[in-house]
């Protein structure tokens, strides 16, 4: 169960297990998705058409561009930047699902929670990311520029990445693209709460229990469907913060093709329209939605699994 819930108080696993639950999640699905996550990385920058007809485009498809970043880089390459992905994992996934079970039961206490489930998981779902995200947002910066660089690489390992990168561009670097993260990962990770929690419903209608164990099995796709209705609808901001973390680091990207600077959030959105028109705010839809589902569904079926053995731990010291 993900959330508060009154009715289940003897499952109910500590702040410490919510934690190590929620890192434990990062870590696994985190490592799964990383060539997912390049590949979606590289799109999202790449000013020119994804399509085989431009013959500027460096990418133009998930299995082309494999190919391509396989033979030019190697296999390491599908997970650049893994280190700050796995600490951005890790903090991110403890910190988020430990403030959503909080906020959840302080509804529950408020008496607004049974009334109002779908808003209060997009509530609490939002602002538990919300928070995760402010938190660990400079991981998430240094992760894009080690997945972003080619070859020659620019930055060779992590710190050297923080030493130069605070060196030439600021302390305020780690927090580019804040404004557009911040704004997209509210309703993102709202929707992946609330439609989860709906979807299980609707599972369970469609396909009563039967006192069979399929409950591992409903988990996952049920935060499949989750990542693919919440990734849809708030792409464009995805793909927005993308650009904005690379500013200051074209030189690294010249080999990748044309690259662009912008003033800030108005300006890339300005500029992206007139260049590539409305196509270009889903650049990268496609391993993005893979992503999404693989890494929602792997997110909550890890949690899932990890509080409940957690309990069965708990209930046999008894």
């Amino acid at each position: 169960m993900v959330g508060y819930d009154a009715k289940a108080d003897v499952r109910t696993n500590s702040k410490l297990e919510v934690a190590v639950a929620g890192s434990v999640s990062g870590l696994v699905t985190r490592a799964l998705i990383s060539p997912l996550d390049v590949i979606k990385i590289r799109f999202q920058l790449q000013i020119e058409r994804l399509c085989p007809s431009d013959p500027n485009a460096k990418y133009h498809g998930i299995f082309q561009a494999a190919k391509q970043i396989l033979q030019e880089e190697g296999p390491r390459a599908f997970w650049k930047g893994h280190v700050p992905a796995q600490i951005l994992s890790i903090g991110y996934g403890a910190v988020q699902f430990l403030a959503f079970e909080e906020l959840t039961e302080l509804l529950y206490q408020a008496n607004l929670y049974q009334t109002h489930q779908f808003s209060a998981h997009f509530v609490c779902g939002g602002l538990s990311a919300g928070t995760a995200t402010l938190t660990v947002h400079p991981v998430d910066v240094l992760r894009t520029r080690l997945a972003a660089q080619g070859e020659p690489k620019i930055y060779n390992n992590l710190r050297e990445a923080i030493r130069t990168m605070y060196k030439t561009e600021g302390p305020f670097v780690f927090y580019k693209g804040l404004t557009p993260t911040v704004i997209a990962i509210f309703p993102y990770a709202g929707l992946q709460f609330s439609c989860y929690r709906s979807l299980k419903r609707a599972y369970d209608w469609l396909i009563p229990p039967d006192g069979k164990q399929t409950g591992n099995l409903k988990n996952l796709l049920c935060g499949c469907g989750s990542g693919v209705i919440s990734k849809t609808l708030t792409y464009p901001l995805d793909l927005f913060k993308k650009r904005l973390q690379v500013g200051g680091f074209e030189h690294a990207r010249s080999a990748f093709g044309q690259v662009r600077s912008y003033r800030g959030l108005l300006d890339l959105v300005r500029q992206v329209l007139q260049e590539e028109g409305t196509r270009g705010f889903f650049k990268g839809l496609t391993p993005s939605l893979m992503k999404a589902a693989l890494s929602t569904g792997f997110m909550f079926f890890w949690y899932e699994l990890f509080c409940n053995l957690f309990h069965c731990i708990r209930r046999e010291d008894r």
